[in-house]
C-alpha cells in the first residue's frame, strides 16, 4: 500500500493535538518510529505469502499500539481481498474496524470486500455505518477557543475531504437495495439507507424501492404514509404518485377510488407528455396513470369516460412497455365489452393476447367469450 494512505483517515498517537475533535477516525504511524520501519519492510516484500506472515508478526509486535493493531488488520484484510481469500479479508477488516471504528477508508474497503462476495446485507451494514460517520462531522462539538467561522470551514473541509468516500458508500447502498429480491430485507435495508444518506441523489429510486416493496407485502396502511410522507417533501415524484394512485383504486375504503384518481391525474399533469422535451419515461408514466383512471372509473359504472381514458393509455403505451400496454389493453376490452361493443372489444384484445405475461391469460379468457358474444350476435 502506497504510504501516503496511512494518512488517509481521529490522529490515533498518544500527545497529537487536534483543533477539532474529529469524528472521522485516521490511523497515523508516525515516520522513524519501529512500527513504520517494520511496515516499510513488508512494504518492500514482494511474495505474498511472506507478507501475510510479516504481518501477522507486526500485529504480535506493537500489539500495545491500538493504531498499529489497527492498521496492521487493514492491510491484512487487503491483503487478503488481493489473494482473492474475502471471508478472511471481511474478518481482518471487521477486527480494523473494532480498532478504529469511524474510519471512513477502512469502511470503503469492508464495503469493496461485501459487494464483491455478492452479500447484500454485509455491503449495506458497511455502507451505512460509512454514511453515519460522515454524517457525524457536521454534529461536531465546536471548542470554545475556536470561532463560529473557523469551526465552519473546518467542518466544511473535512466534509468535502471525504465526499468521494461518501459518494462510494452512498452508491454501493443504493445498488444493495436495487439487488434485494425479498421485499422484507429490502424494506429493512431503506430503513438503514434513509438515515445515513438524507437527502440522497438516489431518493426517488429508493422511495420508488420502498413503494413497490410495502406493495408486495400488501401493507397498504404503511405504503400510504410512506408515499403521503415523499409527497410531502417531493410533491411531483411520479413513481409515488403512480403508486399511491394504484394503491388508492384498490383500497375498498370509502374515498379512496376517488383519491386514486386525483394522484393519477396528478401524475398526468406532472409528466406533461405534450412537451417538445417528452421522453419515453414520461410517456411511460403518463399511460400507466391514464390506465389507472381508467380502472377507477370502471370501478365507479363510468364506463363511458373508462374508455376514454384507457384509448389514450393504449395509444401512449404501444410500443413502449409491452406489459403496461397489456393490462392498459385487457381494460379497454373489458369496457367495450361491458357496453356490447365486441367488435371493437375484440380487435384490441386480438393485440394484446400477443403480449406474453400475467394479463395473457385474462386476455384470452375474455377473448373467448367475446367472440362467443360476436358470434352469437351475427
Amino acid at each position: 500500500m502506497n504510504r501516503s494512505r496511512w494518512l488517509a483517515g481521529v490522529v490515533m498517537l498518544a500527545g497529537c493535538s487536534i483543533a477539532l475533535h474529529a469524528q472521522v477516525d485516521r490511523i497515523v504511524i508516525a515516520a522513524g518510529t519501529p512500527e513504520d520501519q517494520a511496515l516499510t519492510a513488508i512494504a518492500n516484500e514482494t511474495d505474498a505469502q511472506k507478507k501475510l506472515s510479516m504481518y501477522q508478526d507486526f500485529l504480535q509486535k506493537f500489539a500495545s499500539n491500538p493504531a498499529a493493531v489497527a492498521y496492521g488488520n487493514w492491510q491484512l484484510s487487503q491483503a487478503y481481498q488481493t489473494t482473492g481469500d474475502l471471508k478472511q479479508a471481511l474478518e481482518y477488516g471487521d477486527k480494523a474496524l473494532a480498532g478504529s471504528p469511524h474510519n471512513l477508508d477502512i469502511l470503503v474497503s469492508q464495503t469493496a470486500i461485501a459487494q464483491q462476495l455478492k452479500d447484500n446485507g454485509k455491503t449495506m451494514e458497511y455502507a451505512a455505518w460509512g454514511g453515519e460517520v460522515y454524517n457525524s462531522i457536521a454534529k461536531q462539538t465546536k471548542p470554545a477557543d475556536v470561532s463560529d467561522q473557523d469551526f465552519a470551514n473546518r467542518v466544511a473541509d473535512e466534509k468535502n475531504s471525504n465526499k468521494t468516500s461518501y459518494e462510494f458508500l452512498e452508491a454501493a447502498a443504493f445498488n444493495a437495495v436495487a439487488a434485494e429480491g425479498d421485499a422484507t430485507k429490502r424494506m429493512e435495508d431503506i430503513e438503514r439507507f434513509t438515515p445515513a444518506f438524507p437527502d440522497s441523489r438516489f431518493q426517488e429510486g429508493i422511495t420508488s424501492y420502498a413503494m413497490v416493496a410495502l406493495s408486495e407485502l400488501k401493507d397498504t396502511p404503511r405504503l400510504i404514509a410512506y408515499g403521503e410522507k415523499t409527497l410531502s417533501t417531493s410533491p411531483e415524484s411520479v413513481p409515488t404518485l403512480l403508486l399511491l394512485a394504484n394503491t388508492y383504486v384498490d383500497d375498498p375504503k370509502p374515498g379512496s377510488v376517488a383519491k386514486g384518481i386525483t394522484y393519477a391525474q396528478k401524475a398526468v399533469a406532472v409528466a406533461r407528455v405534450d412537451a417538445p422535451d417528452a421522453d419515453r419515461s414520461r410517456k411511460t408514466s403518463a399511460g400507466v396513470a391514464h390506465s389507472t383512471i381508467g380502472y377507477a372509473y370502471m370501478k365507479q359504472d363510468k364506463t363511458a369516460a373508462a374508455i376514454t381514458e384507457l384509448k389514450t393509455a393504449t395509444e401512449l403505451l404501444k410500443g413502449l412497455d409491452d406489459q403496461s400496454y397489456a393490462v392498459a389493453g385487457y381494460r379497454l376490452g373489458f369496457a367495450y365489452a361491458k357496453l356490447n361493443r365486441v367488435t371493437e372489444a375484440r380487435e384490441i384484445l386480438m393485440e394484446v393476447v400477443k403480449v406474453s405475461g400475467p394479463v395473457q391469460r385474462p386476455c384470452e379468457d375474455l377473448l373467448t367469450k367475446v367472440n362467443a358474444a360476436r358470434a352469437k350476435g351475427k
